[in-house]
């Protein structure tokens, strides 16, 4: 079988495997995959879906993202930005109203520094062409909730 071009990926899982001091088997058992094919990914022969990156990265304790950018499946800005959002959405301390809030800052200070994300920037494009001139970074809506 000929290396496809994902032996970094291998390679990392490999170390990380290492470092969690778990077998082959251990790995594959725990993300639910067969010790086979976990074996063909570590050695570059097989490139595995989005899904078993996310069991494998569950059973490992590491970032889905990471490895999906190992993969190709994503590139390092948009794991960036998904890691940034994810941490937001699971703080237990804040409120469902303060994480969209504090998403919707997050947003607008990237959207001014020119990196809007991809989902944002079509939506964008035909509906928010205003500047805020209120002397705050944030949007109108946002202001009150900051004071």
């Amino acid at each position: 079988m000929a290396s496809l071009n994902v032996g970094n990926l291998g390679e990392y899982l490999r170390e990380q495997r290492r470092s969690a001091q778990l077998s082959l088997r251990q790995l594959a058992d725990a993300a639910g995959v067969s010790n086979p094919y976990l074996s063909q990914i570590e050695r570059g022969l097989r490139k595995p879906s989005a899904e078993v990156l996310q069991q494998v990265a569950k059973a490992l304790r590491i970032s889905a993202e990471t490895l999906y950018v190992r993969a190709g499946i994503l590139d390092e800005k948009e794991r960036d930005e998904l890691e940034t959002r994810a941490v937001i959405l699971a703080d237990p301390s804040i409120n469902e109203r303060q994480k969209q809030v504090l998403l919707q800052i997050y947003e607008s200070f990237r959207k001014e520094n020119g990196f809007e994300t991809p989902t944002h920037r079509d939506a964008d494009a035909d509906t928010d062409t205003d500047t805020y001139d209120n002397g705050s970074d944030a949007g109108p809506e946002q202001a009150p909730h900051l004071s």
